[in-house]
């Protein structure tokens, strides 16, 4: 079930250009075809810019100009993105037909910094678009052809279930914000439409000759699809050789496999094209050649001839078994090229993520530092966002073991802490590995531990391997933002103290390894090196980017033995150079790596455990979970920017910032809260509106209209926590302005045209929007807006009262109850319209999502603006639902872990047992459960690879926060009450019972205790909190209502389950 109102994120980030997508901009040649291709038909030669219009989002400015092109008219767009995430496009209407194959071609150049470019082509009904898109395009400064084929159109987003492009109403240029922003003019020229012979047939099977060959072993066997048959050229000719293959026409692959009869390969050779079989073209130079199956990944190549000219090898003729030709899958991208070889590997290989199972992994890094690394839940390390990692082996009796050969262990320091580390078990053997990062944010690093224990009472010979791959541990799965899986390493050298990657120094042992070696892609995978004899090799240079390099470290280890090797790597700073005491070796090394790791759980204690929670032993995971998830969001953050992951959703959205914000506020983080809003609050356009999101390239326009209520709010939640006047005040003029666009939104809506059939759910609701994810084919009027909306006009109008601004508060709450009214008439038209008995998601669609729905009731909410026909049978429906999927009953796949804000809402709806059951089911989709993190989405299946967000994700964290809080406290807005224990099972009061210290909340740090004492139920609540407006209630936990009970030693009374207490300290006594 996915049920998640992400800021379209999917859409908005693809829009946004944030799917790195491999495209290719083609070689200016026309090749030679079995097939002619049709004659180019000319689209437009810009000899009438007036068709062309510029189209900008929100503090972008454009026009279009006539320009001269490479031999004729062009069109110039000039553009200024003005600080934002924009884009800028020139738009014109061309209705065009597009044949079964096809090829889009025209000049290009361009005087504008490195941005994203993109070709959009859009259907009649303006609402579904396909692109061509390049991230971080480099434009070229000199005319160049552009070749776009039909299979690197993508469809990018809209509500048609037909995803085939037949027939285009209208072409973009466009340029949108990426490296480099700024401004600058794109000229575009001929824009032209050339039919292709259609895709697939049958390919004529190639045919090859040679330079030389023996008898019996001629060029066709290299070409024959039997592997037991070689070409083997003839030794007397000497060793240039060269096999010249014809594919029988021009035809695309991405790239070739040749398979080497043993000790008799090329370690020297060029792969040269040809379209003609005269004139050649080397398209790559191998150098250092080790045989076996010799991959080549040559992405999109497109020729008739293939010719390997073969200049050196180990023997004194070459036989080659089979020269395979690839697909342009194979190719593709480095990832799908990896993912290729692994296919045909050993497993362990390569990392877990290639070989089509789905990893875990966690983060590692600091509070608030400017970078982060991953841990992988095989081992591996990840140095930096996109990084290399650092992956460990094994070495036993001459059998190399890796994660694939091993039970892992993933752990965490004292169960919560975010050192997170992972333990290989073997039955001989254990290697613990133990990350941490440590410093500030001008100066980072992070620490690794590997602990080699010998588990037997005999001697054992074992080395530790800690192999540099190119490789991060961000799987190629995931694709958003960034794309995970490959980090191209071309240069590794050791300098006796430190690995250098690509010239900069990175991986600082602690103790010098005893063997360096650096290989080259050509050697093979790590482990299938370490099985074989490698020698040491100080330095690689590889222009694959798959250069690798291992530290070895043999012992002998006495039994039950162990040895420890540190690694330190460098994160941040202006040198980055680890901060290191004198390099340590053997004891002082041990006593250096454990000095630092207690004083970084020190430092962690002292942040996470501010607000102190009781339990009983069986509920102690939930309180290590909520620790874990503070840190998180902790780590997670960039400076003063609160985010909801590290990778993929790297950016800020404010939904998750006020979201995120409330969990801090009252876990007595407020500050990075308030920092939060600080930084955040500049990005406001003029007209009021708030951004969605926030990124290194500016204020992201995508209309979201969730924003500006989620902007006030967290600008009045920070006031009520912490009673900064200050900085409210200079937080007013955005509030009002955020205020009044919010208004301009609501009142669009205000109009005769939301009487028309149909529509008067419309009526008095924000616009509709994609700032839902289930509604990024096609904005939506979305209530999860409205929620928040609400929310907004209840905190502008508090603030307004708070700073004396009479008028605006007068202003501010006939606006707030307008709203309200138009709400709850709006709930029930779209009920009435689609026959529903639930809460719709959106007022078109009549949609059940009761995750959406629950951001009514938290943060800050109540039922009051929901039909109270509608809210019982809502969530009577998801409770079903879930039963269904929990109990097998019901088909599923994944799910996302925003569903924990509905134990929120059940503690709410008075149903005590099923918040825990919610409960116990989520928290069993933590990814792995000791790592105490969920990802954004979970899978039924825990190896079935799939896109899964960031891990952590703090957005999903948060929502576990507030929900795990609100079992001891939450805030009723109904009445203003403080409610005790609402989500508490009353088997939890046995024994010590459960405390709370220090809990924040609007009206001080709150601290209770309770626990059964024989009959009786004994309530403490401590001094430190003022008395909320609505006093104190507990909600008895038991279906029988006490007859006794006595607060400070006098008869109290219970009200529907609820008792009132109006003083502290207070010590309540119940009799059954």
């Amino acid at each position: 079930m996915r049920s998640n109102p992400s800021a379209a994120r999917g859409r908005a980030a693809a829009r946004a250009g944030f799917i790195a997508v491999l495209v290719c901009v083609a070689a200016l040649s026309t090749p030679l075809a079995a097939q002619p291709s049709a004659p180019a038909r000319i689209l437009d030669r810009f000899d009438e810019p007036a068709m062309w219009q510029p189209v900008v989002s929100d503090g972008v400015r454009a026009s279009v100009h006539p320009a001269a092109g490479p031999a004729g008219p062009a069109l110039r767009l000039d553009f200024d993105l003005g600080g934002t995430a924009g884009y800028a496009a020139a738009r014109r209407a061309l209705p065009v037909d597009l044949p079964a194959n096809y090829e889009i071609s025209f000049y290009l150049r361009a005087d504008a910094p490195v941005n994203e470019f993109q070709v959009k082509l859009v259907d009649a009904s303006g609402e579904n678009v396909w692109w061509f898109h390049r991230p971080d395009f480099e434009f070229p400064h000199e005319w160049r052809l552009v070749k776009i084929k039909k299979r690197q159109i993508e469809f990018a987003w809209g509500p048609t279930a037909d995803r085939a492009l037949r027939r285009a109403a209208m072409v973009e240029f466009v340029v949108n914000a990426g490296r480099g922003g700024g401004s600058g003019s794109l000229y575009v020229s001929d824009l032209a439409l050339r039919e292709l012979p259609p895709e697939g047939g049958v390919l004529p099977a190639p045919s090859a000759r040679a330079s030389s060959s023996v008898p019996g072993a001629g060029p066709a066997q290299a070409v024959d699809g039997n592997p037991a048959t070689a070409w083997t050229s003839d030794p007397a000719t000497g060793r240039s050789q060269s096999l010249t293959i014809d594919l029988g026409l021009t035809r695309e692959f991405g790239g070739l496999v040749l398979r080497w009869r043993p000790d008799a390969f090329a370690s020297r050779y060029d792969v040269q094209f040809s379209d003609d079989g005269e004139r050649w073209q080397t398209v790559q130079s191998v150098t250092d050649g080790r045989g076996g199956p010799d991959p080549l990944r040559l992405p999109d190549a497109e020729t008739r001839f293939v010719r390997l000219a073969l200049t050196d090898g180990p023997a004194d003729h070459y036989s080659l078994a089979e020269v395979e030709i690839r697909d342009l899958a194979f190719g593709a991208t480095p990832n799908a090229f990896i993912a290729a070889l692994a296919r045909e590997a050993p497993r362990g290989s390569y990392p877990r993520g290639f070989s089509g199972e789905q990893p875990y992994w966690t983060l590692v890094g600091i509070d608030g530092g400017e970078e982060t690394g991953l841990l992988s839940e095989d081992g591996a390390l990840e140095v930096a966002r996109g990084g290399f990692s650092i992956e460990p082996f094994v070495l036993a009796d001459a059998r190399v073991a890796s994660w694939a050969d091993v039970e892992a262990q993933p752990f965490l320091v004292d169960n919560y802490l975010p050192m997170p580390g992972v333990r290989w078990r073997d039955p001989r053997w254990e290697l613990r590995v133990t990350t941490f990062a440590t410093g500030e944010r001008a100066r980072s690093q992070l620490v690794a531990r590997y602990d080699l224990i010998n588990r037997t009472a005999k001697p054992l010979t074992l080395t530790l391997v800690l192999a540099v791959r190119p490789y991060q541990v961000n799987p190629p799965a995931q694709f958003l933002n960034i794309v995970g899986g490959v980090s191209a390493i071309r240069d590794i050298a050791w300098d006796g103290a430190a690995l250098s990657v690509d010239g900069r120094p990175r991986v600082f042992p602690l103790r010098p390894p005893r063997r360096v070696g650096a290989f080259s892609f050509r050697a093979g995978p790590v482990p299938r090196i370490l099985a074989g004899e490698w020698s040491d090799t100080h330095r690689v240079r590889d222009d694959t980017g798959f250069a690798s390099a291992a530290l070895a470290y043999p012992f002998r280890l006495a039994p039950h033995a162990s040895q420890r090797i540190g690694l330190v790597v460098p994160l941040s700073g202006p040198a980055a150079t680890p901060t290191v005491d004198p390099t340590p070796d053997g004891r002082t090394q041990s006593a250096w790596l454990e000095r630092e790791e207690r004083s970084v759980a020190a430092a962690w204690k002292q942040k996470l455990d501010r607000v102190g929670l009781r339990v009983p032993r069986q509920a102690q995971p939930l309180v290590d979970t909520l620790r874990t998830a503070l840190a998180h969001l902790l780590i997670t953050r960039d400076g003063p920017i609160l985010r909801p992951g590290t990778r993929s959703y790297a950016r800020s959205w404010i939904r998750d910032g006020a979201m995120i914000s409330e969990s801090l506020l009252r876990l007595d983080q407020s500050s990075v809260a308030a920092d939060y809003l600080r930084w955040y609050a500049p990005y406001q356009f003029q007209n009021g509106k708030v951004p969605c999101c926030v990124d290194r390239r500016g204020a992201d326009p995508v209309p979201e209209n969730d924003s500006p209520g989620e902007f006030i709010f967290l600008a009045a939640e920070i006031y009520r926590y912490t009673n900064d006047r200050a900085l409210l005040e200079a937080m007013w003029p955005h509030v009002e302005r955020a205020a009044r666009y919010l208004e301009t939104l609501r009142q669009s809506e205000r109009s005769e045209a939301s009487f028309a059939p149909g529509k008067r759910a419309f009526y008095g609701m924000l616009p509709a929007s994609i700032s839902h994810e289930g509604y990024a084919a096609k904005p939506m009027h979305s209530y999860w807006d409205d929620f928040w909306a609400a929310k907004g006009y209840d905190a502008a109008h508090a603030i307004a009262v708070a700073l004396g601004r009479n008028e605006a508060a007068s202003r501010f709450s006939t606006q707030r109850e307008e709203f309200r009214r138009d709400l709850t008439a709006s709930l029930d038209a779209a009920a009435a319209t689609h026959a529903i008995d639930y809460l719709p998601g959106s007022a078109e669609l009549g949609d059940f999502d009761p995750t959406s729905t629950s951001i009514a009731f938290a943060p800050r909410g109540d039922a009051r603006d929901l039909p109270s026909a509608l809210v019982h049978p809502t969530y009577e429906l998801y409770w079903r639902q879930f039963n269904d999927r929990r109990d097998g009953h019901a088909a599923w796949d994944d799910y996302t872990p925003y569903e924990l804000r509905n134990v929120a809402t059940f503690v709410r709806l008075g149903w005590r047992d099923r918040a825990q059951e919610l409960l116990e089911f989520f928290l069993a989709g933590r990814r792995p459960a000791s790592w105490n993190q969920w990802a954004e989405v979970v899978g039924r299946d825990p190896r079935q690879l799939r896109f899964v967000g960031d891990m952590p994700h703090a957005w999903v964290e948060s929502d576990f926060i507030r929900s795990m809080l609100d079992l001891f406290a939450y805030e009723r807005d109904a009445d203003g009450a403080l409610v005790l224990g609402a989500g508490i099972p009353a088997e939890w009061l046995d024994g010590r019972g459960i405390a709370v210290e220090g809990l924040r909340t609007p009206y001080g740090a709150l601290s209770y205790s309770l626990r059964r004492q024989g009959p009786r139920t004994l309530l403490h609540l401590a001094p430190g909190a003022r008395v909320p407006p609505g006093g104190f209630v507990f909600i008895w936990p038991e279906a029988q209502v006490p007859r006794s009970t006595r607060v400070n030693g006098k008869l109290a009374s219970w009200q529907n389950r609820e008792l009132v207490i109006r003083e502290l300290p207070a010590e309540v006594v119940v009799q059954p």
